[in-house]
């Protein structure tokens, strides 16, 4: 096994907004596609040399429409939105999907203080209704 785990599967569910990803570890990580949009690793979304990081706000519904591959290291992941200038390499996913409790909780706390009401179709305004830890 190499240095730092790679993805042994990567799967998009539409009707869920889920990327499942697997890892050849054995770490396995469902990322609602929200979460991923909102910490894309986009210089648009996390601003340029770590300065002027952008809380991205409205993406309850946003889902992948594509994923390609880029090189052996990291995938791009098309939004419906369409953005699309970020890449994940499989360090940042992993780390994500550690961390994806700890970062959705720093998400809900920055919407609060921007006074923004996070939308959902089940009328709740805190949960993703599917932020699973591996």
């Amino acid at each position: 096994m190499s240095e730092h785990p790679h993805p042994s599967e990567i799967r998009v569910h539409q009707k869920t907004r889920v990327l499942e990803i697997t890892f050849d570890d054995g770490a396995h990580f469902e990322l609602p596609c929200e979460l991923l949009r909102v910490y894309s690793p986009s210089a648009e979304v996390r601003g340029h040399l770590g300065k002027g990081a952008k809380l991205v706000l409205g993406k309850e519904d946003v889902s992948i429409t594509d994923i390609k591959p880029v090189g052996s290291y990291a995938i791009k992941i098309f939004f419906d939105d369409g953005h699309n200038s970020g890449l994940f390499d499989w360090r940042y996913l992993y780390d994500i999907g550690r961390r994806q409790a700890i970062l959705w909780t720093i998400y809900l706390e920055r919407l609060r203080e921007a006074g923004h009401q996070r939308r959902t179709s089940d009328g709740s305004g805190d949960g993703p209704g599917h932020c699973a830890n591996s």
